[in-house]
């Protein structure tokens, strides 16, 4: 069975290489939805894949991360990367470029990440992220498979190359939240009633 969960923030980005000039040499923002689509093959305690309510911890956290934001590719021009560094608190950098389809990679990592980590104590079993789709305009989305987020060919990355600034990681809940994902250290999901 299939749940889907959806989240929404805005953020600014410049996608390089694209076929509008528009796009791809001026800075625009998005008003954006990501739809985390979970599965599992038996019901928790509540009788639920996954409670909902589950999610508005760590995993609301790095996606809202994303929100009032500006993403960059690492890769793009040093005086812009300085000048979104220098003109914005809240900024991302990321090791491939901010396209929809890269979005859904990214942010399918981070959640498939927290998951992989994250202790089930309420009858929850295999529960696993089935996929994630960026909706970057009313019209347009793209949505990243399990065999997508790990593709090589796609662009290779590693988390360890996300850099969120620090504005962004002080707004967090737990402030090392990134820090834990990438130690591999878990949390332990609260008992529900």
């Amino acid at each position: 069975m299939l749940i889907r969960k959806l989240f929404k923030f805005e953020s600014a980005h410049i996608v390089r290489g694209c076929s509008s000039r528009r796009c791809s040499r001026s800075l625009h923002g998005h008003s954006y939805r990501i739809e985390l689509l979970l599965e599992a093959h038996a019901l928790d305690n509540g009788q639920m894949v996954y409670d909902f309510g589950l999610l508005k911890g760590d995993v609301r956290d790095l996606i809202d991360a994303f929100d009032h934001a500006v993403t960059f590719w690492d890769g793009d021009d040093a005086d812009y990367i300085a000048s979104c560094q220098r003109f914005s608190e809240r900024w991302i950098s990321l090791p491939v470029s901010p396209s929809a389809e890269q979005f859904s990679r990214v942010i399918f990592r981070l959640v498939d990440g927290l998951l992989q980590l994250t202790e089930m104590v309420n009858g929850e079993q295999d529960v696993r992220l089935h996929s994630v789709i960026a909706h970057e305009t009313e019209t347009g989305y793209a949505q990243c498979f399990r065999e997508d987020a790990y593709n090589p060919r796609m662009g290779d990355f590693r988390l360890e190359q996300i850099r969120f600034s620090a504005r962004i990681c002080e707004e967090w809940r737990n402030p090392g939240l990134f820090q834990r994902l990438l130690a591999g250290q878990g949390s332990v999901n609260p008992r529900l009633c």
